[in-house]
C-alpha cells in the first residue's frame, strides 16, 4: 500500500490584474467574512465588486495566495505603512484567510514566509497585525512565527488596538 500523493502548497504574490487572482482575493476574503472568526457577514456586494480595483490602486498594497492542487486555500492582505520612531515601512498583516480544509496545515507558515521576504526587499522594519484575543488557533499561528506583544516601557503595559469608524 502506498502514502497518496501530497500536493505541495503554492504560495506568491497575487496580481492583482490577473482575474484569477483578484477572484481568489474575494472568494477567499468573502469566506474569511463569513466565519464568526470575520464577523460572520458576508462581502457586501460594492465591497466585492471594488475590492480588486482598490487593492490595484494602491502600491502599499500587496497579497499573497496560497494554491493547493489549482485552487485557492489561503490569503494574506498586507498594506505598507510607516514607522517613525525607525523612520522606514512597516508591513501590516491586514487579512488573514485559510479555508477551514486547510487549517492546521501550516499554510498560514508558508504564507508569512513570503509576506516576511516581501516586507524585507521593501525595507520594512517589522510586521504587525491585529487578532481578536478568543481566536487561540490564530494567536498561536502569530506567536510560531515569532509575533508578540508590543510594549515600549512594561510600565505602561502592551499596545491595545482600537479603532473608529467612519
Amino acid at each position: 500500500m502506498t502514502a497518496a500523493a501530497v500536493t505541495p502548497i503554492e504560495v506568491f504574490i497575487a496580481d492583482y490584474r490577473n482575474t484569477a487572482h483578484a477572484a481568489a482575493l474575494v472568494d477567499l476574503l468573502d469566506a474569511y467574512a463569513s466565519d464568526p472568526a470575520g464577523g460572520s457577514k458576508p462581502l457586501e456586494a460594492a465591497v466585492r465588486q471594488r475590492l480588486q480595483a482598490e487593492l490595484a490602486a494602491r502600491p502599499q498594497a500587496f497579497s499573497v495566495l496560497a494554491y493547493e492542487g489549482g485552487q485557492p486555500v489561503g490569503l494574506v492582505n498586507c498594506i505598507e505603512g510607516f514607522s517613525t520612531f525607525a523612520a522606514r515601512p512597516l508591513v501590516n498583516v491586514h487579512d488573514v484567510v485559510v479555508l477551514p480544509s486547510h487549517r492546521g496545515k501550516r499554510v498560514t507558515q508558508q504564507m508569512f514566509a513570503l509576506v516576511e521576504e516581501e516586507a524585507r526587499r521593501r525595507g520594512a522594519c517589522k510586521l504587525t497585525l491585529e487578532v481578536l484575543s478568543g481566536n487561540a488557533p490564530a494567536l498561536r499561528a502569530y506567536e510560531r512565527e515569532g509575533f508578540a506583544g508590543y510594549q515600549l516601557d512594561p510600565a505602561f503595559g502592551t499596545a491595545v488596538f482600537l479603532q473608529k469608524k467612519l
